[in-house]
């Protein structure tokens, strides 16, 4: 039924992405396409952090790298990931959108044009509006929009965003997100 799953998150998402990924399995069915906001002069240590509690491995990919299923690639710092047709992912220096690189939006309104309506997207908490319009173009696109319950973010700008710009499908916690991507089928 889906194809991939894509995440954005930025203040406050890292405790809830690694719970996440700890809760997907080995042999978990798709890609997860993951845009987190990190400084952009630390290139070490986030992909090693988040990869103690998770279930699948998770890769800083380079340019033109084949996405696979059961793994989950990590937009590296201070590039944008963007998803090609060829199930490839591309990597650019391009100048920051909304203020960041990587965004969100690129990457939500590359994998939405790629994946249309076998795409999952999901925002997660953050503290600006960077997400908002890829997670519209992903709805618009056929896909299924998730966000994070404001109520349970640290930061609630990004979620409360996405909220206003577009019908979204589901606002689930933590763990209703992590019940929804264990039951998901590929």
């Amino acid at each position: 039924m889906y194809k991939a799953v894509i995440i954005g998150g930025s203040a406050g998402s890292f405790q809830v992405i690694t719970r996440i990924l700890h809760s997907l399995s080995p042999d978990y069915p798709l890609p997860v396409l993951l845009c987190l906001h990190r400084l952009k002069h630390v290139r070490s240590g986030f992909v090693e952090a988040l990869s103690i509690k998770s279930g699948i491995p998770i890769i800083e990919p380079n340019d033109k790298e084949q996405i696979k299923p059961g793994k989950a690639y990590l937009a590296p710092a201070n590039y944008h990931m963007f998803v090609e047709l060829g199930n490839k992912i591309a990597l650019s220096t391009e100048d920051p959108v909304n203020h960041s690189r990587p965004s969100i939006d690129l990457s939500f309104i590359t994998a939405a044009q790629v994946y249309r309506e076998k795409l999952v997207g999901i925002i997660l908490s953050g503290a600006n509006r960077d997400g908002a319009y890829g997670l519209k173009k992903i709805k618009d696109l056929g896909g299924l929009a998730i966000v994070q319950d404001p109520n349970e973010c640290q930061v609630r700008t990004m979620t409360e965003a996405s909220l206003r710009m577009t019908p979204v499908d589901h606002v689930f916690t933590t763990n209703e997100i992590i019940r929804f991507l264990q039951k998901i089928k590929a």
